[in-house]
């Protein structure tokens, strides 16, 4: 009977274990992928049997690249407070919380991330009493558009002998380099790459003088290529139309002087007016009035008589 009654009892307990055990449940982003130098934000939620009552702490815990590395981001809060998450979140902190973790929000911001941020991160999620906890995996990659950094030819021998035409680039997924010759076409013979770090390249082919090479490179995100040597065709065509529009506009405002200049003189011509004047002995100034009134009918001419003594 006795046997019975345990074994009833462990089959029960199974049961009830096992029905909590599957009521445990951690939702994560598999990959977020987030331009360099924005801030990235790694999606965690999470839901428990005990969701409603429970009053213990919430422990939250962030790992990076290894699953059994220490924490880089740790923080607690009671379940049934009403406590803000002062240690938890910040908008000054290089990593926080974005959400509340007592409404099962565990997602970690990374402000302003950089590409050695790249990498698996582990959101795991601990509760008072409870020896289960809950982890899940996300990974984040930082992407970078490709560029090309600078193209230029160094010299691997003090004497000059050996010379090489380098590209530095910077992309990331790693972008794939390509040279091209302005006679021989693609070249494959003779390249060296180098990887520097996560995000930078070095390409390289010997230097021809007087040959005129192209450094392409290509990611998911994009392409770009640079001459050497430089073609300074469009720079000095630009450069002769910003001396014309110049000297246009240095004639357009002479002409605009002159025309004011010019104006002002014919306004102030316009306002002269002629005036005759009459020489006469003074004796003979009453009749010269008559005959002088005839003439001021004449419209713009003034008579004025003047006495000689």
């Amino acid at each position: 009977m006795w046997q019975q009654t345990d074994c009833f009892c462990v089959i029960l307990s199974a049961i009830i274990t096992g029905s909590l055990s599957v009521s445990w449940d951690m939702k994560v982003s598999p990959v977020v992928s987030v331009p360099r130098g924005e801030d990235a934000v790694l999606s965690c939620s999470f839901t428990h049997p005990r969701q409603q009552d429970y009053s213990g702490l919430i422990t939250v815990k962030w790992i990076a690249r290894e699953t059994n590395a220490l924490p880089f981001f740790k923080c607690s809060v009671r379940n049934d407070s009403m406590e803000e998450l002062k240690d938890c979140s910040g908008s000054e902190l290089k990593h926080s919380l974005r959400g509340d973790p007592r409404q099962g929000d565990l997602s970690l911001v990374i402000r302003k991330v950089h590409v050695a941020d790249s990498g698996p991160y582990f959101c795991r999620v601990e509760l008072d009493g409870w020896r289960q906890n809950q982890q899940g995996e996300t990974r984040l990659r930082v992407t970078v558009k490709p560029q090309i950094l600078s193209l230029s030819v160094v010299e691997l021998s003090s004497d000059s002998t050996t010379r090489r035409l380098q590209c530095e680039v910077e992309g990331n997924p790693p972008p794939s380099i390509t040279w091209l010759s302005a006679s021989r076409g693609l070249l494959t013979d003779q390249v060296f790459t180098s990887e520097v770090n996560l995000e930078k390249l070095y390409s390289s082919v010997p230097y021809v003088e007087g040959e005129v090479f192209t450094c392409r490179v290509e990611n998911m995100l994009g392409g770009a290529e640079r001459r050497y040597p430089a073609d300074n065709t469009l720079i000095i065509t630009l450069s002769v139309c910003g001396l014309i529009v110049l000297l246009l506009l240095c004639a357009g405002i002479i002409c605009c002087r002159r025309r004011r200049v010019l104006s002002r003189r014919l306004q102030v011509d316009g306002e002269l007016q002629l005036v005759y004047t009459t020489v006469s002995p003074t004796t003979q100034h009453e009749s010269l009035k008559s005959s002088n009134s005839r003439h001021l009918e004449e419209e713009g001419v003034v008579y004025s008589p003047v006495n000689v003594q």
